[in-house]
């Protein structure tokens, strides 16, 4: 069963792991909000230039983002922006952890 889907799991995985950094997290939020050049993104993150794009190569691969070359600038934006319904997911998650935790540590007087 497992070895029937390897191939559509290890997709996922490649999508999962392209988000697995800070700093591209980030830039798919701002993404989000509109579509950016690798400038604004590199003045907002505070990196050079080549570090910013070599995350959106990451994204790109992954299929997150879409770019579209205007003159000297390249502008990206968001292929699917239901990607942020997964972050969602992921609030909840650390919401309740959160919460575990105070009762835990609620529970043994700290």
């Amino acid at each position: 069963m497992f070895q029937q889907r390897k191939a559509h799991l290890d997709a996922r995985a490649l999508v999962l792991k392209a988000m697995a950094h800070p700093t591209r997290l980030f830039i798919i939020e701002e993404l989000a909000k509109e579509e950016r050049c690798v400038c604004d993104l590199t003045e907002q993150i505070g990196a050079d230039i080549s570090t910013v794009s070599k995350h959106l190569a990451v994204l790109r691969q992954a299929g997150l983002v879409l770019d579209d070359k205007r003159g000297n600038q390249v502008f990206y934006r968001l292929r699917v922006p239901c990607i942020l319904n997964f972050f969602g997911c992921v609030e909840s998650v650390l919401e309740n952890r959160a919460k575990e935790q105070a009762a835990y540590l609620q529970a043994a007087g700290r």
